[in-house]
C-alpha cells in the first residue's frame, strides 16, 4: 500500500484527489495539510510514502513545506502538482528535494501514474516541465537558479507585496535575518532596488507584473 499525504490550500482539491486516489488500488490517502506549518506537523505524525504538494499555499509556498518534510521525514517522496510551469518554480521545488513535478492540467491517470512512479524511486516530469528543464539546460541556469531554496522563497514573498515583518513573521525569522537574506538577494541578481528584483522575478515567471503594482 502507498501512503500518500496531500499538501493543498484549498479543501475542495484536496478532497476531489482523495476521492480519485483512494479509489485506486494500493494507493491510500493517509493525512491532510492545508500549509506549509501543518505539512511539516503532518510529516512529524503522519508516516507517509509520497507527498503530492501544491506549491502555492497561504503564508510560506510549498517549496518551504518540501524543505520541513523531507527533514522529518527524509525518506519521503515528493510530488509536485502545481499550475506553476516557469523554470524558477521547477529548479527550487527539485532543489528543495521534489522527485517529480506535473502541472495540474494533466489527466488524473497521469497523477495516479506519477504517484506510482515517484513511490518506485523513479522522476517523473509533465511533458511541459520536461521542456523547461531541457530548455534550461541548453541555454544555461537562470538567474533565480542561484538562489537557495529559502532566499527564493524571501524574494517570493517580498515580489507579492509582503513586508519584511510579515515574511518574518511567515517563515519563523526575524527581521534582521529576513534583511541579511534580501541583501544577498540583490547581490546575486544584482539587482540594487527593489524595482529590479521586481522586474527580474516577472521574467522568470515568478509573479505577473501587471498584478503586482495594480495595473
Amino acid at each position: 500500500m502507498i501512503r500518500i499525504i496531500l499538501i493543498d490550500d484549498h479543501a475542495v482539491v484536496r478532497n476531489g484527489y482523495r476521492r480519485l486516489l483512494d479509489a485506486e488500488p494500493g494507493l491510500q490517502v493517509v493525512g491532510e495539510a492545508a500549509s506549509a506549518d501543518e505539512a511539516n506537523a503532518l510529516a512529524l505524525r503522519c508516516p507517509a510514502d509520497v507527498a503530492l504538494v501544491d506549491l502555492s499555499l497561504r503564508g510560506s509556498s510549498g517549496i518551504e513545506a518540501i524543505r520541513g518534510m523531507l527533514a522529518r521525514q527524509p525518506d519521503l517522496k515528493i510530488l509536485v502538482l502545481s499550475m506553476h510551469e516557469g523554470a524558477g518554480h521547477i529548479t527550487q521545488a527539485l532543489r528543495s528535494g521534489a522527485m517529480g513535478y506535473l502541472t495540474k492540467y494533466c489527466e488524473p491517470a497521469d497523477v495516479i501514474g506519477g504517484i506510482r512512479r515517484i513511490a518506485a524511486g523513479k522522476r517523473v516530469f509533465s511533458p511541459e516541465i520536461a521542456q523547461v528543464l531541457a530548455e534550461q539546460a541548453v541555454d544555461g541556469d537562470g538567474a533565480l537558479s542561484h538562489l537557495t531554496p529559502r532566499e527564493f522563497e524571501v524574494l517570493r514573498m517580498l515580489v507579492h507585496g509582503e513586508s519584511t515583518n510579515g515574511i518574518a513573521s511567515t517563515m519563523h525569522l526575524s527581521p534582521k535575518t529576513v534583511l541579511n537574506y534580501l541583501t544577498l538577494i540583490r547581490q546575486k541578481l544584482d539587482a540594487d532596488n527593489d524595482f529590479k528584483l521586481l522586474h527580474l522575478a516577472a521574467r522568470h515567471g515568478l509573479v505577473d507584473i501587471n498584478h503586482a503594482v495594480g495595473a
